[in-house]
């Protein structure tokens, strides 16, 4: 079943049509402003209800990719499918089974046709007669032939339905209208129409959960992948209205064609004989790619006929067809190569090229095998193919919102019987038009001998001319300049070119800096570890101090040396590095080296720019010190089972909500509760209090937090309250106030200008375009928030759920305030000069998940791709032991410190004596 609409930030509906607002600027009018619907006391919510709408900022039309849809208004009868089997079948197959039943095997009863998720619910408009029980059972042939490929006879599946359940959509109408908790029946009903609106087109297509593809528009991006666009489309609940929301997406296909074709492909080979001699590696890599791939094969004893009924591939043989033998029924041996002769009546043209193996355990030449189109690939794309499929899903906002409508000829919800017969009528004139808010930016304020002491961005965005850092880091003295590209392409002039920029960007922003003495060549054959450890001996010598920063120069494809260098330097030795990549920086211009002057500042204790407190008053007022909090947690990639799952957590120490410190952990892999968050809210809370006593030098309860504000990216988790405010606040002896809000990336909501002199040079909606009302939540508190300019593509806002509030009862936070300091909280992302699409503590908090990896001894050669890894419990148990094990926490020089972009003194947080 689909998530809560709130749980990963997916979207709402609309409220009916009102009067056109006089004087609207261009495009279609949108509707009248409503106010809040009256929520009935009785119902309940999961996060916190909605208190108010926000009123904050001009007004701007928008569309929205959502579309009307109407409740249907007869009963719906649930009934859950069982299918008896030693495993489960693919969601296709069991597509095929209940399409059969329908139409073939017992079509009077189900008149009209019932709806399918491909798993284990169905819905129909009208009850089936099963008599008392409102169960029974039916026997399935597939008639093309489908089936246990290993069968001679075709094999039967048993269906049994039974029914669980009649929905009343009036759940669905009281629910959009504020007198309605969400409970399992509106979840059901939400379910059933969803599984109405993609009946039709799973049926036709390749889908994909929430997504189906069509081969109208195709590109082959080589390595025997194709990409195909498709349309996501979700029934969501609103505020007055239930709402289709679609979308434009991208699948990645396996090329469909010969497999021996396909496997020349992703190997670049030029001829199928080089696929006789793959290295071990090869054969591993090659095996990951196409396991799970369905092929057509030839029949055996038929003249060669292709044979319907397609086949999984398990793994490939590491001998060839003329090598490979097998034990015949009859006593004896015979290769591969042999039997298909004989069965085909023909030898093979490549008999020394591997096999096959698909689930039944045959071994199959390659050569034999063909890949029907419209395969999904489940895989993790090759890093190099990434940049095609961003250019091929990247579209600017206006050819995006007309392929979105061009869709609704493929979805043909008119014509669907499925959409009909469930009285279900959607809007297709157009989408969705919203009045929305663009918020104030704060003013941002940057230290003296700035030409502009505060500035206001312009939307989302703004420079370093002529401004000084807010509090630049202490004089830089001993530092190095390592450069790990040959020579050739980095020499002396080069080195002392690239010095010379980033010593005057330096300067320009008011840190103290010299040229050093201490340059350095390695190579990627050189020891990171050792030459990193030369230098800082030599530095260390000289001043009896270690050196307080490393510069890196990295050669092309030097991700490797990157590793090496932030787990030696950092981690290990706790000394700040700064990379660079040889191809930016050399001959760069002085904007390259404001830019990395950004980092440098942060990672060595100083503040770029803080938030003015005349325009975030939440986070500036003394009388109520704030700590903000950011988390996240990222899992293994597809395929990657047993990998572990990184965790981490993000939070401010100082009264400018500026500089951050982190920790993060290794847990369960695919594991969303946060394991160690009491240990790591402990942890952030003490150095926050600490960092108040001895650096601002607050004294008694002022040390303490007064409010918390934890973002969590992407999940709604119920811990967060008891861990935070029962157990670490409570071990601490402090009692702040808690507010808990989930930020979701991961939905399909976008917004389009109506009239495209409201837009941005990207053709995007203005930074802090905000929507609470008619694609929010029926009742709970929750809004969209896009707070970045546009660059590339359509932008895609952020949303927001508040799961709770502990200020409610007394002066909690309103939509206007929560809005505009999230809004606010974009704009202190410490790396650029641009607001950032979520609050700055959880940007950081996902980045300290992602360079987790870099706490772990590279040469030790950890993997956290492969897949594989054993299914049995206990060996997946012991290899999260040894992540765990292997996982370096930070040096000591470091601990206070978010080490990829912040940096404070060792003894910063410590008593003086």
């Amino acid at each position: 079943m689909p998530p809560r609409p709130t749980a990963r930030g997916g979207g709402a509906a609309p409220r009916p049509p009102a009067p056109a607002i006089r004087g609207s600027r261009g495009g279609t009018p949108a509707p009248a402003q409503v106010d809040l619907p009256s929520i009935g006391s009785h119902v309940t919510t999961i996060g916190v209800k909605r208190p108010n709408f926000g009123t904050g900022g001009r007004e701007l039309n928008i569309f929205v990719n959502s579309f009307k849809t109407t409740i249907p208004e007869g009963v719906i009868y649930h009934y859950d499918v069982i299918t008896p089997s030693e495993k489960t079948l693919p969601a296709r197959l069991n597509m095929d089974i209940i399409k059969s039943l329908q139409t073939r095997i017992a079509p009077e009863i189900f008149t009209p046709r019932a709806v399918y998720d491909g798993r284990k619910n169905i819905f129909v408009a009208r009850e089936l007669p099963f008599g008392a029980t409102g169960a029974h059972e039916f026997e399935v042939t597939l008639s093309d032939g489908r089936g246990d490929p290993s069968s001679r006879a075709p094999k039967i599946y048993k269906v049994r339905l039974a029914k669980v359940a009649q929905i009343n959509p009036e759940v669905l109408k009281r629910y959009i209208a504020g007198q309605q908790s969400h409970d399992s029946n509106v979840l059901t009903a939400i379910t059933a129409l969803n599984v109405v609106i993609r009946m039709e087109p799973t049926m036709n297509y390749p889908f994909n959960s929430r997504s189906f593809f069509t081969d109208r528009e195709t590109k082959d991006i080589g390595l025997g992948i194709q990409l195909w666009r498709g349309y996501f489309q979700s029934v969501r609940p609103g505020i007055g209205h239930m709402l289709i929301n679609i979308d434009i997406s991208t699948a990645t296909m396996y090329k469909a064609g010969p497999l021996l074709r396909l496997c020349m492909e992703y190997m670049r080979k030029q001829h199928p004989m080089q696929l006789a001699n793959l290295s071990t590696r090869e054969l591993v890599q090659l095996q990951r790619f196409i396991s799970g791939i369905r092929i057509i094969t030839p029949t055996a004893g038929a003249g060669g006929r292709v044979a319907v009924t397609p086949r999984v591939v398990k793994k490939l043989t590491d001998k060839g067809a003329s090598t490979l033998k097998f034990t015949l029924h009859q006593g004896g041996e015979m290769t591969v190569a042999e039997y298909f002769k004989q069965a085909l009546n023909k030898p093979l043209q490549f008999p020394d090229v591997i096999c096959a193996e698909v689930g039944s355990g045959a071994k199959i030449p390659l050569e034999l095998c063909t890949v029907p189109p419209g395969q999904i690939m489940r895989k993790q794309m090759p890093a190099e193919k990434t940049k095609d499929v961003l250019d091929f899903a990247t579209k600017r906002p206006r050819d995006r919102l007309e392929s979105i409508k061009n869709g609704l000829n493929v979805l043909a919800y008119g014509q669907s019987e499925y959409v009909r017969q469930f009285g279900m009528h959607v809007n297709t004139d157009g989408p969705l038009a919203v009045r929305a808010r663009v918020l104030k930016p704060p003013t941002l304020r940057y230290g003296a001998g700035s030409r502009q002491p505060t500035i206001v961005p312009s939307n989302g965005s703004w420079n370093m001319v002529d401004k000084r850092f807010y509090k630049p880091t202490d004089p830089i003295y001993r530092w190095a300049f390592i450069v790990f590209e040959g020579r050739n392409r980095f020499n002396d002039q080069t080195v002392n070119e690239t010095m010379r920029g980033l010593v005057d960007g330096l300067r320009d922003v008011g840190i103290k800096i010299d040229m050093t003495e201490y340059v350095r060549f390695g190579s990627a054959q050189t020891q990171v570890r050792e030459t990193l450890r030369s230098v800082g001996q030599e530095i260390y010598q000289r001043y009896k101090n270690g050196p307080n920063l490393f510069v890196i120069v990295l050669p092309e494809g030097g991700n490797d040396i990157y590793t090496q260098v932030k787990y030696f330097g950092d981690v290990e030795m706790g000394i700040p590095t700064q990379c660079m990549k040889s191809i930016k920086c050399s001959r760069a211009k002085p904007q390259y080296f404001a830019n990395v002057s950004l980092k440098i500042n942060v990672k060595l204790g100083g503040i770029n720019t803080i938030p003015d407190s005349t325009s975030v008053s939440v986070l500036t007022d003394p009388h109520h010190p704030t700590l903000v909090m950011g988390a996240d947690v990222i899992h293994p990639a597809p395929g990657a089972d047993g990998r572990p799952s990184f965790t981490s957590l993000v939070g401010n120490v100082d009264s400018d909500t500026a500089k951050y410190v982190a920790d993060s952990r290794v847990q369960a892999s695919r594991q969303e509760m946060i394991a160690d968050l009491y240990e790591m809210s402990k942890h952030i809370l003490n150095l926050y209090m600490r960092y108040r006593q001895y650096v601002e030098k607050k004294q008694g309860t002022t040390v303490n937090p007064k409010r918390i504000i934890f973002y969590r990216d992407g999940v709604s988790e119920g811990q967060f309250q008891q861990v935070l405010e029962l157990e670490a606040c409570h071990d601490l002896r402090i009692d702040p106030k808690i507010t808990v809000i989930v930020v979701g990336k991961r939905h399909h909501v976008r917004f389009f200008t109506q009239s495209e002199r409201d837009a941005d040079r990207s053709g995007n909606c203005p930074a802090g375009t905000v929507i609470d009302r008619e694609v929010a939540h029926p009742t709970e508190f929750d809004f969209y928030l896009q707070s970045h300019g546009g660059l590339l593509g359509t932008s895609r806002p952020a949303h927001y759920s508040v799961l709770y509030d502990s200020n409610m009862k007394e002066n909690g936070f309103n939509a206007d305030s929560l809005q505009s300091l999230s809004f606010a909280l974009c704009h202190v992302y410490a790396r650029s000069t641009r607001s950032v699409s979520i609050p700055a503590p959880v940007y950081y908090a996902d980045i300290v998940c992602s360079r987790a990896k870099n706490h772990f001894d590279p040469n030790d050669r950890w993997n956290f791709e492969s897949e594989d890894i054993s299914t049995n419990p206990n060996a997946t148990a012991n290899t999260l032991d040894q992540f765990q094990k292997g996982f370096k926490p930070l040096h000591q020089n470091q601990r206070t410190l978010m080490y990829f972009s912040v940096r404070s003194p060792v003894d910063l947080f410590l008593p003086k004596n």
